[in-house]
Order: C-alpha cells, then sequence, then structure tokens
C-alpha cells in the first residue's frame, strides 16, 4: 500500500477566500512556501459570486464612520484597519491592475465591475510568488502525529506538516461556495470556545395577505426610511414570498435578528415618505376632495405600487379616513416581522471562534502556531464594502503574524506591487 500523499510546506492555509489568499501572499511575500488548500474545485468562489453585480471591495468614508460598523468588534478594527486600510486595499488592487472608483453611495468598486478579473490577477501574482493552490481537499483536522489531516481529490487521505497553519474557512452562509461552518466541531474538540453560527445581513420573514405576497413579491420599495432601535437609515429593499430583504434592511439587520431570538418578532419602522416632514404632509392630505385614497395618494404625494400597498397592509383601517392618522401611519409605520431567513441564505454569517481565543497576530492560545481570520471568527459587518475590508485585514494581520513567528528578523507589508519591503 502506497504512503498518504504529503505536503511540508511552510505555511499552509486553508481556505482560499479572500482572507486566506491575502494571508498566502503575505507570508509568501517574506519568502516562505505557501500551500493553500481548499475542498471547493477553484479557488475564491464566494468572491466570485459576491462579485456578480459589481464587487464592492470597501467603503470611502472617514474611520471615524466606518469603524462603528463593526460595533462591540470596532475596537478590534481600528488596529486591523491600522494595517490594512481601505485606501491600502485600492492601492492593493491597483498594483494588480485593478482600477477602482468610488460611487454614489461612497460603495468603492473595480472600474470594470468584475471579480473574475480580480482573482485572476491575483492567482498570477500568487503563482509568481511561489504559492500553490490545491482545489477538492477538505481539512478534516490533525492525525495523531499533529499533522494536518485532509481528504483528497479521489477520497484519499492526505497530510501537511507545515510550520505555521492559517484557517480562513468562513461561516455558515452560502455553503454551495464552500463555507459550510464544518470546522466548528474540529475546533469545539481542541477546548476552542465558539459562539453559534448565526446569520447576519439576511432577510426577514413576515406574515403577508395573500394579495400582498401575489401582487407584490418580487418589487423593490424604493427611498424609504427605516427605524429600529434608535438607528434610522434610508434606503430600499425588496419584497419577498416570504417577507423582505435588500441593503437597508441587511443594514440593521444584527440588532433585528437579536430582538426576534429574544423576543419571537421585532417591530421595524417605516417612514414611506422619508424627505417629506409630517407636517407638510398632513397638509397635502387636508386638501382630498371626492377622488378615491389611491388616486389621490398616487397625484399628490407620488404614493403608489409597493409602498401603497405596505400602507394598506399595515395602517389600522380607521387611519385611512383620518388624515392626521394617515400622515402618523406614513411616517412612522410599523410592520412586524416575526422571523430571520436561514443562515444558508444569507448574505454571512454572525458568531464563530471567540476573539478571546486569539493573540494580537490572530493565533489560537490553545493552538500556537495555527492562525485564523475572516468569517470564521466571531464578528459581522452589513454589506457595502465593510465585510471584504475586514476579511482582507484581517488575512493582512494574521499573514504578518505567521512570518513574524517563522521569520521573527523579517520586516513584511504589502506594497502596491504585493512584494514584502
Amino acid at each position: 500500500m502506497s504512503a498518504a500523499p504529503h505536503f511540508s510546506p511552510d505555511v499552509a492555509v486553508i481556505g482560499a477566500g479572500p482572507a486566506g489568499l491575502m494571508a498566502a501572499e503575505v507570508a509568501a511575500s517574506a519568502g516562505l512556501r505557501v500551500a493553500v488548500f481548499d475542498h471547493m474545485p477553484t479557488p475564491a468562489r464566494k468572491l466570485l459570486l459576491a462579485g456578480r453585480g459589481g464587487l464592492n471591495l470597501t467603503h470611502s468614508e472617514p474611520l471615524d464612520r466606518f469603524l462603528p460598523r463593526y460595533g462591540a468588534q470596532a475596537p478590534l478594527f481600528r488596529d486591523l484597519l491600522a494595517g490594512f486600510s481601505p485606501d491600502d486595499l485600492r492601492g492593493w488592487a491597483a498594483g494588480l491592475g485593478i482600477e477602482t472608483f468610488v460611487g454614489s453611495s461612497g460603495r468603492v468598486f473595480p472600474v470594470q465591475m468584475k471579480a473574475s478579473t480580480l482573482v485572476r490577477a491575483w492567482l498570477r501574482r500568487l503563482g509568481g510568488l511561489g504559492v500553490t493552490l490545491h482545489g477538492r481537499h477538505r481539512w478534516t483536522g490533525w492525525d495523531a502525529d499533529g499533522r494536518l489531516a485532509l481528504t483528497g481529490p479521489d477520497g484519499a487521505a492526505v497530510t501537511a506538516a507545515p510550520r505555521a497553519t492559517l484557517l480562513a474557512l468562513g461561516g455558515a452562509s452560502w455553503p454551495r461556495t464552500g463555507s459550510d461552518g464544518g470546522w466548528t466541531d474540529i475546533l469545539a474538540a481542541r477546548g476552542v470556545e465558539i459562539a453559534p453560527l448565526r446569520p447576519s445581513n439576511m432577510g426577514f420573514e413576515v406574515p403577508w395577505s395573500d394579495h400582498l405576497r401575489e401582487r407584490f413579491a418580487g418589487q423593490p420599495v424604493k427611498s424609504v426610511g427605516l427605524s429600529f432601535a434608535g438607528r434610522r437609515l434610508k434606503g430600499e429593499f425588496v419584497i419577498t414570498g416570504t417577507g423582505i430583504e435588500g441593503g437597508a434592511v441587511y443594514a440593521l439587520s444584527a440588532p433585528l435578528r437579536d430582538a426576534i431570538e429574544a423576543e419571537g418578532w421585532a417591530g421595524l419602522t417605516l417612514d414611506l415618505l422619508p424627505d417629506m416632514p409630517e407636517a407638510e404632509l398632513l397638509k397635502r392630505l387636508r386638501r382630498r376632495g371626492a377622488e378615491s385614497l389611491a388616486t389621490f395618494l398616487k397625484k399628490a404625494l407620488s404614493l403608489s405600487g409597493p409602498r401603497a400597498a405596505l400602507l394598506r397592509e399595515f395602517a389600522p383601517a380607521a387611519a385611512l379616513s383620518d388624515p392626521a392618522a394617515l400622515a402618523r401611519a406614513i411616517k412612522a409605520l410599523p410592520m412586524v416581522l416575526t422571523g430571520t431567513r436561514p443562515i444558508d441564505r444569507a448574505i454571512s454569517s454572525a458568531g464563530g471562534v471567540a476573539l478571546a481565543e486569539l493573540d494580537e497576530t490572530l493565533m489560537l492560545k490553545r493552538l500556537p502556531g495555527v492562525f485564523l481570520a475572516g468569517e470564521m471568527l466571531d464578528w459581522e459587518a452589513p454589506t457595502g464594502g465593510y465585510l471584504l475590508q475586514g476579511c482582507f485585514a484581517m488575512g493582512a494581520t494574521a499573514g504578518r503574524g505567521v512570518v513574524a513567528r517563522l521569520l521573527p528578523t523579517a520586516s513584511v507589508s504589502l506594497s502596491p506591487e504585493g512584494k514584502g519591503d
């Protein structure tokens, strides 16, 4: 019987997403031999899927507004972004030949609006640095001798004995791209504290009437205000057959999810006309003559389609004939959310390895030489570039931690060309 295939790189990276590939680049730029393993056939599956409609790399807002997007973990990201900021990310992309621009919302995109172009350029750079990629290799833990245990493409056992390991296995959203949370039991068996994985940036369930569901499912609700737990924002969302989803909803998803978990429901407040003061709205409503309410709302307030349907869905019947009550309903319409969509339908996930388990280089205190990065850690952020920025920054920090451990006298940073200084 032949021996199982065996790898002996300096660094083994498990997970070929943004965090893993960034850590691989940092380590390889310092001269370390890096092997990347992923159980999907090709790398960066989730990044490619996320970039189908235009890859939102990061956001252009100042750091004093950027950092609070990470909630309770803002102090950690203050340090992470000091090492790899949004400007650094744009400079790094430019070094790959990927120019970026700031959209009207402040989000940063590649000019070509394609993730595939960036990934191809990145893989060429990694290949030039000597990084080897091994698809269809699923990590299953450690063997009795402390080596990494993997299952290869043909189901055969594979082992690796690196000097350092970087785990960047993602959370549990979009499992078809490889993020299935299968690593949780492996680390928990080693005593690592792991918060339960939960959906983040996900849709919510709403008990629609049959009429609204059949007539408006799939339609966007544009230019509305959303309020919950003291936070208010303006944006848009989409009515689905089961509830609501979309950018404005994702921005409030964490507190809404927490409320539903605690109370069984959450009350989201809609402002159907966020740019019109209630006093002006009431003045217009009092001018209504004999025309129907639907006709009047459309002509006088440009309130029709999904927004008008939501008003009829949630406003008390008596309010529709009382101008003052109707004005209040339009400006503060209560929508009851009764559940979250499943984690496998979420854009990202919350929970994961507790940050207290890691040192400042993102190395596990219980497992010296094992570093973690990306969505498998216990943090979350809204869409808008914050998620990807966080993963890139974590990968850069963990990669530097690997270099510091294996090459204590080395100094490494990413330049636009991807070379270590």
